[in-house]
């Protein structure tokens, strides 16, 4: 997937919008938005790994209570 992203980022930054019509020029600024989007939402996805990774750890560290010993 990274190659297919990779690929389709260097497309889409080589295009010379001077060259396309008004259509194809709001199509790649959409483009464009989307990309940046999509980068975004990975910048997202990692914080929220990390996040996740360090909750897992402590959650390892903490010994989870036993059953006896909170009062009846």
């Amino acid at each position: 997937m990274a190659n297919t992203m990779s690929d389709t980022v260097e497309l889409v930054y080589s295009i010379d919008p001077d060259t396309l019509t008004v259509d194809q020029q709001i199509a790649l600024a959409q483009a464009y938005a989307a990309l940046a989007q999509a980068e975004r939402l990975d910048w997202i996805f990692q914080r929220l790994d990390k996040i996740h990774q360090i909750l897992l750890a402590i959650n390892v560290r903490t010994p989870a209570p036993s059953p006896t010993s909170h009062a009846a």
